[in-house]
């Protein structure tokens, strides 16, 4: 068996229905299928469950099942390993990383921690298990507001990685966080000007926006939230257009779930293609799903010193969560 690509590279049988023998191993292995919403759509068509970051924390910790098979990046499936550290936990491709994650390497983070000793420690999910170990409690977009503003309002902060959900967090709750200087390349590379052009094109639409984007795309959005946080918007919205600037994974969902609404992606700066997409979320293909599930391989493993310490901030993070009544 070849894992040297990050992925298992075995030849498949010809004429096989991958969808069938997917679900054939699925069940043959007990496992549960996770996918995030940034997945291509036949991924996400397999998936028992479809979520963001916390949606599959949240799931990671509850299944019974012996084997997760985490169709996202692999510090998702570290999380889940973390989390669930006797489970069998796949990756279909351990090379789709995360640029936000990358753009916070451990050592230099915990430098910085250790230069303010005075400070607690808050870390975005996006986070490798390293960093999570030097944090005293983990975020995500949907809950950081709610987290942050549980704290007493003279607490010093760190906040890391993400720069601009740092600044949008210290802008709605009055907080002054000290900023690690990292970003996400897909919402770094929104166009302020093509979200102007598609405004002036729908001027009904209303424009929605993930908090990992720059400021100046955050001010022209009707709604900024967590992936998550936007689907539920245009469920509940009575508008039929919208401008989203955030991954265009997520419009498969909203698609499937709104299907008289009309759902636009915002393009990037270069404007290269007509969405935003992150190359590492598209690297986990049915190939890939099928032989990672045939030769149960290549599993996330995470070193156990780290993971005792790394577990603790995550379920901080899931114990306020349900103190503040944001999951059950």
């Amino acid at each position: 068996m070849n894992v040297e690509k990050g992925y298992v590279d075995e030849p498949i049988e010809e004429g096989i229905d991958l969808r069938e023998e997917i679900l054939r191993l699925k069940r043959e292995r007990n496992a549960v299928i996770m996918a995030h919403y940034y997945q291509r759509e036949e991924i996400q068509q397999l998936a028992d469950y479809i979520g963001d970051s916390l949606a599959l924390a949240q799931l990671a910790a509850k299944t019974d099942a012996p084997v997760i098979v985490l169709c996202g990046v692999h510090f998702m499936g570290e999380t889940a390993k973390i989390l669930c550290p006797d489970k069998t936990v796949i990756v279909p491709d351990l090379s789709a990383g995360c640029s936000l994650a990358e753009s916070c390497p451990a050592d230099k983070f915990e430098e910085f921690v250790k230069a303010h000793p005075d400070h607690t420690v808050i870390s975005y999910v996006n986070t490798t298990a390293a960093v999570k170990a030097v944090t005293d409690v983990v975020v995500t977009s949907g809950n950081a507001k709610e987290i942050v503003g549980s704290l007493p309002q003279d607490e010093k902060i760190i906040f890391g990685p993400d720069r601009n959900l740092g600044n949008y967090i210290n802008s709605i709750t009055g907080r002054d966080m000290l900023l690690w200087d990292g970003a996400c390349h897909v919402h770094e590379k929104f166009s302020v000007a093509a979200i102007a052009d598609l405004k002036r094109e729908h001027p009904e639409a209303k424009v929605l926006v993930h908090p990992e984007c720059p400021k100046p795309v955050r001010i022209m959005a009707d709604k900024v939230g967590s992936t998550a946080a936007l689907l539920n918007y245009a469920v509940d919205s009575d508008s039929k257009e919208f401008i989203v600037c955030t991954e265009s994974g997520i419009l498969i969902e909203m698609q499937r779930r709104c299907p008289d609404k009309t759902f636009i992606p915002a393009p990037p700066e270069d404007g290269t293609c007509a969405c935003n997409e992150c190359e590492y979320m598209k690297l986990i293909t049915l190939e890939k799903l099928y032989n990672s599930l045939k030769f149960m391989a290549p599993t996330i493993e995470v070193d156990a010193a780290i993971a005792e310490r790394a577990v603790k901030p995550i379920q901080r993070m899931l114990d306020i969560s349900r103190e503040l009544g944001l999951i059950k």
